[in-house]
């Protein structure tokens, strides 16, 4: 009898713990819900000021039903707090009840919120947002004498068919600073007025121009050092080709192999002289395709039991080529992203794709020759990328650019139709457009 007596009085110790720790934590929930409540109609109040009553319909609903079922939860805890029912078993109910209740509104108020965070922020953050888009406008205008008189600089030592990447971004980033501090000053009246929407969306469309700006004249100083290190890899591959012509010829003869030392021979012969103005992209292009096509057939004529394995140096310099290559069609795409089409940004990402599998190879000399293959791989690939890039730039940019906002045309000048329209698109409409243009 002592001994049962004993072990029921533990078992309903034990009840009565796990009783009170769920009536704390039911209370722990109501004081958090509670909580989230208040905070929420304070932003809820804040939304209906700058998005509307529209917009924070679902939300002002979501609030008054979490307010109605957090009533009955009150209700449990105070029957709880007043001990009305006698049964062990009631505690428990309203205790699960309540934090049921509390869980319930946490996740409506979760979804309904999620909505309109975004939205939220950005109308909070809409003025500091401004200013940094006047102030990275004003920074970037600065710059723009030092980009004119590289492209200048650059003009002397380049060809303008490779110039024509970079030559008229400092007319197009003026353009588009003109452009983002125009649309700024739409956002700050339109919302001044009111007009938060059309203030959004003209904000986004600022900030959107001063990245492309900035983008733009970044893309000058990318092109004159991915040109100097195109130039350097030049030198090395010119001198790899000369080894490549002698090996061929000492290895077994046919007819492909006569044709591809001639074609190589013949671009080491085109040339341009130290000093004159060429393009260094397109001149390792062709020597590089020209002299795979040397390697191509001298693999062919060759019978061998075992490959011999090309020098890590060799298969470096493939590389170089194939990172030049990438890198400044990727700089080409980002400065003029609304204008390229999807053949080129297709190559450009198989070659970035195919890129990333080569160093892995060329740790190994089983697997170097395949590195080098897929090097030269990628070096076609962002090579066709580029060509397809500038196809579709000089398809788009007018023959004619406006003089700047409300100014005569003039060539090489302002304007914004060409331009601007691709970085548009459909996000300026109705009321919004006569604001800009006005």
């Amino acid at each position: 009898m002592v001994f049962w007596g004993r072990r029921k009085r533990e078992e309903q110790a034990k009840r009565d713990r796990e009783d009170a720790e769920l009536v704390r934590r039911a209370q722990q929930a109501l004081v958090e819900t509670d909580e989230r409540i208040r905070t929420t109609r304070d932003e809820l109040s804040f939304a209906q000021a700058e998005l509307g009553e529209k917009a924070t319909h679902d939300l002002s609903e979501a609030l008054h039903a979490v307010a109605t079922h957090m009533r009955e939860a009150f209700a449990l805890h105070q029957q709880n707090h007043d001990a009305l029912g006698t049964e062990p078993g009631d505690v428990r109910a309203r205790g699960e009840r309540i934090l049921q209740l509390c869980e319930w509104a946490e996740q409506v108020l979760d979804e309904r919120t999620e909505v309109l965070r975004e939205r939220i922020e950005k109308v909070r953050e809409a003025p500091m947002q401004l200013q940094r888009i006047r102030t990275q406008s004003a920074l970037m205008r600065e710059r723009l004498p030092a980009t004119e008189a590289a492209i200048a600089r650059l003009s002397e030592r380049y060809s303008p068919e490779a110039m024509q990447r970079v030559g008229a971004n400092a007319v197009e980033a003026r353009q588009l600073l003109d452009f983002a501090d125009h649309s700024a000053d739409v956002a700050a009246r339109r919302r001044e007025s009111g007009h938060r929407d059309d203030a959004m969306v003209a904000l986004e469309t600022a900030t959107e121009a001063v990245r492309r700006a900035g983008k733009i004249i970044d893309g000058v100083d990318d092109f004159e050092i991915e040109a100097m290190r195109a130039q350097s890899t030049l030198a090395d591959v010119v001198a790899d080709s000369r080894g490549d012509i002698q090996e061929a010829r000492l290895g077994p003869q046919t007819r492909d192999v006569a044709a591809a030392i001639a074609a190589l021979e013949n671009e080491l012969r085109a040339l341009p002289a130290p000093g004159t103005p060429t393009d260094p992209f397109a001149d390792l292009a062709r020597i590089g395709e020209v002299n795979a096509a040397l390697d191509r057939a001298v693999s062919l004529a060759r019978e061998r039991a075992a490959r011999p394995v090309p020098s890590l140096l060799h298969v470096q310099h493939d590389v170089d080529a194939a990172d030049r290559a990438i890198a400044v069609t990727r700089s080409l795409v980002d400065g003029h992203r609304g204008w390229i089409g999807a053949d080129a940004r297709t190559r450009l990402a198989e070659a970035e794709r195919t890129r990333i599998d080569v160093d892995p190879l060329m740790r190994e000399e089983d697997t170097r020759e395949h590195a080098q293959q897929l090097a030269r791989r990628t070096a076609q690939l962002a090579n066709e990328a580029l060509r397809l890039a500038q196809r579709d730039i000089d398809s788009s940019r007018p023959d004619e650019w406006g003089g700047g906002w409300g100014g005569p045309p003039s060539r090489g000048g302002g304007g914004g139709g060409g331009l601007l329209g691709p970085m548009l698109g459909g996000a300026v409409i109705g009321s919004l457009l006569g604001g800009i243009f006005d």
